[in-house]
């Protein structure tokens, strides 16, 4: 083992056992023997898939917070919000924990995730390194966890199930916006992004 590239080695995160790395076929996962974590699976989208991918979720993502989410009727009388309408209203309702973190869950990270990971791949389309790579890509491990779309959009469901007893309740644009792009950053998560160390090279000094 000792005699081959860092390349080709795959070394478990779990239990730190050391592999040698061959290509997976399309469905295939490699796990490790011993602990049974998962190292590594077949990715069948390439940089510049995934490049294409980012440019249409940050589209949806500008489309979801510009639409409103939902239209809220009582006699007669209609009212409509969007997402930052719903943040400013919880704000001035002493909600600010609430509204802090709606706004950094479901704005500020997916936006962070999104400028981030499309500049990687941009340098990476020419196999080359961004600017701040290491940097970056640490980014983008603590950011990760932290995009809520998904928990967002399944509670403004439950939300609008549950008030569609009291108001005569219109599900806008803006909520398909959020699907859709939960869809999207839900083809992010399972994306090995370590790839990026192996497909790119650190330009020279």
């Amino acid at each position: 083992m000792s005699t081959a590239s860092p390349g080709t080695l795959l070394i478990c995160e779990h239990c730190d056992t050391v592999y040698r790395r061959r290509t997976l076929q399309r469905g295939e996962v490699a796990r490790c023997a011993c602990c049974l974590a998962e190292l590594e699976r077949h990715q069948p989208l390439g940089v510049n898939a995934l490049l294409a991918l980012v440019f249409t979720a940050m589209i949806v993502f500008v489309q979801a917070n510009m639409w409103p989410i939902v239209t809220l009727g009582l006699n007669g009388q209609y009212s409509g919000t969007t997402l930052w309408g719903m943040i400013i209203a919880m704000w001035q309702q002493q909600a600010q924990v609430v509204s802090v973190l709606a706004a950094v869950t479901l704005f500020f990270f997916p936006l962070t995730k999104m400028l981030v990971l499309g500049w990687l791949l941009w340098f990476a389309r020419s196999g080359r390194r961004a600017p701040g790579f290491v940097r970056l890509m640490v980014l983008l491990h603590h950011v990760g966890p932290w995009t809520m779309s998904e928990v967002f959009v399944l509670g403004a469901l439950v939300a609008i199930v549950k008030a569609h007893n009291y108001f005569d309740v219109v599900a806008d644009p803006g909520i398909y916006a959020y699907a859709a792009l939960t869809l999207l950053i839900t083809v992010f998560a399972g994306v090995d992004l370590r790839r990026l160390w192996e497909l790119t090279r650190e330009d020279p000094a």
